[in-house]
């Protein structure tokens, strides 16, 4: 018969054994996704909570299309066409109506008609604010969070904290990026991996030179060596970057290239099928104006996106430059929206009909708005302090619209958010805590939102 110290110390030697086994299982789980990372950056990981979206799409507007003729219905700027405005120059009101969408309601130009068929599908944010007044660095503050340093896009950093879905393509695949855009799909300081990969050529700002997608295609199969001879070849560099490895033990640099030539070797067979438009049915390529005239571009596009994400691939983003209005806004933001108001309609209707845009986040926005005050007779400056994204599908309110810049759209006034709210947010539908999704670099801990950002709990549904 067991007295009752016996007991006691069975049991609280018991509870240590428990305590230790759990320690134990720990630690060998966290032993084997380190073995894991090592041997495929690019395996899928756990993501800090259960995600509303698994794909981001971004739709990059290059140049800074006007809010206020956009998505941001401003009466009083009509009310007050040609008095001056607050910071000097005179009000001008938009060229272009506005109504009211949807069931919602919510109040969209007549630049995008066919967008505006899915405001109910919609978060119009439009109380957006960044640090920089000039395309540059507003443009890379909108990718990686900052202007002052080199640090990793939005893209890498979401492809670090998930994983890739399919090991034979790229997890970040970025579709005709302008000239220069190196930073702002970039890794940084993280492994060169997770850096994106660049499909197309885009032009500058104010143009768009896109490559088709058998021009890219092209590009990637190698007509020259057969897959043997490359893979011979392949393996006789890897050799050498192996034993370069051995002698100097750390080299991050090195070990991207091992791995980016062994994705790129596997895409060769995997990218030209995805890239296949011509699987894609009449129906199909017209829903995207795919299939001819100003949105045949910008359309294959889009429809590259949805077959992206139906691959697997983690994170796509699609420039569309040419929206630096300070003459001729116009005829110019009208030619703009013609380009590319169907196909991204017609993305939002596919994704939606194949039931992918629950689990899909895009996102509409460029890296800042423009002013209520005319700019000559005809165009708009630089306004970093109030604009207008838009998200849909991948967990936000369909229907809604947060924040409010002032009476004439200068700038944001209500619910305000800072880029480092919109990544905070973007990530935490990703299932990713930014606070958390760091890593480790020059002594320090770095993460996206560096010290800042809140998630806009009141978009989610």
């Amino acid at each position: 018969m067991l007295t009752r110290r016996q007991i006691l110390k069975s049991c609280s030697a018991g509870f240590g054994y428990l305590a230790f086994a759990g320690l134990a299982q720990s630690q060998q789980v966290l032993a084997q996704e380190s073995a894991t990372a090592a041997e495929n950056p690019l395996a899928a990981k756990a993501a800090h909570f259960p995600a509303k979206a698994k794909h981001v799409i971004f739709l990059c507007m290059s140049g800074g299309p006007s809010h206020v003729d956009t998505f941001d219905y401003k009466p009083q700027l009509a009310k007050d066409h040609g008095k001056r405005g607050r910071y000097g120059g005179s009000l001008m009101k938009s060229p272009w109506a506005f109504k009211q969408r949807g069931e919602s309601g919510l109040w969209i130009s007549d630049l995008f008609p066919e967008v505006a068929k899915h405001a109910d599908e919609m978060t119009l944010i439009r109380s957006m604010h960044c640090d920089q007044p000039v395309h540059p660095g507003a443009m890379t503050q909108m990718h990686t969070g900052t202007v002052q340093f080199i640090r990793p896009s939005l893209g890498a950093w979401t492809l670090y904290g998930l994983g890739a879905e399919n090991d034979s393509l790229p997890g970040f695949v970025s579709l005709s990026a302008p000239a220069g855009a190196a930073q702002n799909m970039g890794s940084a300081f993280l492994p060169a991996v997770y850096g994106g990969t660049k499909v197309g050529r885009g032009g500058g700002f104010g143009r768009f030179m896109a490559a088709s997608p058998q021009e890219s295609i092209d590009d990637i199969r190698n007509s020259r060596l057969t897959e043997s001879q490359q893979r011979r070849q392949l393996d006789l560099i890897q050799f050498l970057n192996r034993k370069k490895l051995e002698r100097e033990k750390v080299q991050p640099a090195v070990e991207g290239m091992i791995q980016s030539y062994e994705l790129a070797f596997r895409m060769q067979d995997a990218m030209p099928q995805v890239m296949d438009v011509s699987r894609e049915s009449a129906a199909t390529l017209a829903l995207y104006g795919a299939d001819g005239g100003p949105t045949e571009n910008f359309g294959k596009q889009c429809l590259l996106a949805r077959r992206f994400v139906e691959a697997g691939v983690r994170f796509i983003e699609i420039t569309h430059n040419g929206w630096d209005q300070h003459t001729n806004l116009t005829e110019a933001h009208k030619s703009q929206a013609v380009a590319c108001d169907q196909p991204i309609a017609g993305l939002l209707a596919d994704l939606k009909q194949r039931n992918l845009l629950d689990e899909t986040l895009v996102i509409w926005g460029g890296e800042f708005g423009r002013t209520p005050a005319a700019q000559g007779s005809d165009g708009r400056d630089h306004n970093n302090k109030g604009y207008t994204t838009w998200m849909a599908g991948g967990g936000v309110k369909g229907g809604f619209s947060y924040g409010a810049t002032d009476e004439h759209g200068y700038a944001a006034v209500e619910n305000k958010c800072h880029i480092h709210d919109w990544h905070a947010t973007i990530l935490h539908l990703l299932g990713l805590d930014h606070e958390k999704l760091t890593y480790r670099y020059a002594g320090r801990d770095f993460r996206l939102t560096d010290v800042y950002g809140n998630v806009i709990k009141e978009i989610l549904a």
